[in-house]
């Protein structure tokens, strides 16, 4: 358990130097990662969620998906 809590830290890490004041989105993210779910980011424009799983996904090795909806749906 110390070591997968010591790579999460070592994530979290890695993926603010990227992505900067957003240390609990960054770790809720990795708890639904951890948990096997999914993670759905809502925000507005140019706040950085495509970078932050894009920063996260390249930290684990993986590749993510996006889907981008219009106010409309």
């Amino acid at each position: 358990m110390e070591a997968t809590l010591h790579t999460f830290k070592k994530i979290a890490e890695n993926v603010e130097k990227v992505i900067l004041g957003k240390r609990e989105a960054i770790e809720l993210t990795l708890i639904a990662l951890a948990c096997g779910g999914h993670v759905l980011i809502e925000d507005v424009p140019g706040v950085g969620k495509t970078s932050l799983v894009s920063s996260v996904a390249k930290s684990i090795a993986c590749s993510f998906k996006r889907i981008q909806f219009t106010p409309d749906i």
